[in-house]
């Protein structure tokens, strides 16, 4: 795969956003560029100017591990991008990593589904790096009500996100949702860079939305595992959730995620009122009821 203008974007944006005087060099008043000059970058990674040219050109394919970390450490890059700086060099280089096996429409077997019919107390559900939703038990279809409404399948979180208006009611931080969606569709994209379903739906997003294409071009990328998110729910109001994201050994790829409220707190109760909601919606698997599946096409 020709991946060189990600890997020379990349490095640019990085470069460009460290000040001389953070790595001790002196700011001077006579600099043309934004950050770093390449020269320093090599002078900080120990590799000439010549082969760090080549490498902010684009030309990673064959960079050894050793020659990666120091270009990291140079440009100060935290763990997700020193990641993704590693996953472009094996993109370039696909002898080292074959492409990833997909199975086209990939559908939760059973016992997955009954683990996350299991998770009572909180919505939980599997999505795949594209941000697809591929399995939810029914508090988690309940708490996306929105995005299961929107047309195509499977529903979506960042289509939901950039061309979907609920969002920016859905989530009253839309500016931090709307860079942790790019920034997983990054990481993905460099990860699995032969996934043509990922690259569509880069396509449409840079076609239908500005807010997409500013930040795309930004380069971010994060670890998006852990931490605390609040949301306003069209049927609950609002909710201050944790969540965890766990990665599922038997399906490389895929994430489960599972959020839950403080015990005690009004969110609890917000997350309790909506689970009788969707029990009333969707039927309760508990109780042997029929339960909310996706629609196929």
């Amino acid at each position: 795969m020709d991946n060189r203008a990600d890997v020379r974007e990349f490095l640019t944006t990085r470069r460009a956003r460290i000040a001389p005087e953070k790595v001790g060099l002196p700011a001077g008043g006579n600099r043309r560029v934004a950050g770093l000059r390449r020269s320093e970058v090599a002078a900080l990674a120990g590799v000439s100017i010549e082969y760090y040219i080549r490498l902010e050109r684009g030309a990673i394919s064959g960079a050894s591990p050793e020659v990666l970390d120091s270009i990291a450490r140079a440009l100060q890059l935290d763990d997700a991008e020193r990641a993704h700086l590693f996953d472009l060099a094996h993109a370039a280089n696909p002898v080292a990593r074959p492409p990833r096996r997909r199975t086209k429409g990939w559908v939760a077997h059973e016992s997955l589904q009954w683990v996350l019919d299991a998770v009572t107390a909180g919505p939980a559900f599997v999505r795949n790096g594209r941000m697809d939703l591929l399995a939810a038990n029914n508090l988690a279809r309940a708490f996306y009500k929105d995005v299961y409404e929107m047309p195509g399948q499977p529903p979506n979180l960042a289509r939901h996100t950039f061309l979907d208006e609920r969002a920016h009611d859905f989530y009253p931080d839309w500016e931090l949702f709307a860079e942790v969606n790019v920034a997983i569709l990054r990481t993905e994209a460099a990860r699995d860079p032969h996934n043509k379903g990922l690259h569509d739906l880069i396509g449409e997003l840079s076609t239908r939305s500005e807010e997409f294409r500013s930040r795309w071009a930004a380069h971010n990328v994060r670890h998006h595992g852990t931490g605390s998110k609040t949301f306003r729910h069209p049927i609950v109001g609002e909710l201050t959730l944790a969540y965890e994201g766990l990665e599922l050994a038997a399906e490389p790829g895929l994430t489960l995620t599972i959020y839950a409220a403080e015990p005690g707190s009004a969110s609890e109760q917000a997350l309790r009122l909506l689970a009788s909601w969707a029990a009333t919606e969707y039927g309760d698997p508990a109780r042997g009821l029929t339960r909310w599946t996706p629609q196929s096409g």
